[in-house]
């Protein structure tokens, strides 16, 4: 595989996401509860996702998928890459950002 190194790190950053999406929908179920969240997607079409869902798992699990193709694949597009690239920055992105402001 010509991408190892950035194959493995784009693993480590997934599972970055796996831990951190779990934590936030933990605490989205909170402000649902409290009457807040009130909201259909966290992303839109235009930011590459395909799920369309109020909580960050899917998404993450959208991108598990698509990591899996990647793997498996013996010739790997540039742009393939990239676009998993934009994906995942996007959604760690958000992440980070909902848990800096829901503290």
């Amino acid at each position: 595989m010509p991408y190892t190194k950035v194959i493995q790190q784009l693993k480590e950053n997934l599972q970055v996401a796996y831990r951190q999406a779990i934590d936030s929908d933990n605490r989205l179920d909170e402000l649902q509860k409290a009457g807040h969240g009130k909201f259909v997607a966290i992303f839109n079409k235009e930011q590459g996702f395909t799920q369309n869902s109020n909580r960050f798992l899917p998404y993450v699990q959208e991108l598990a998928t698509e990591f899996e193709t990647i793997q498996e694949s013996i010739h790997t597009s540039p742009e393939t890459l990239e676009a998993f690239v934009k994906k995942l920055g996007v959604l760690l992105q958000t992440l980070q950002t909902f848990k800096q402001q829901s503290k």
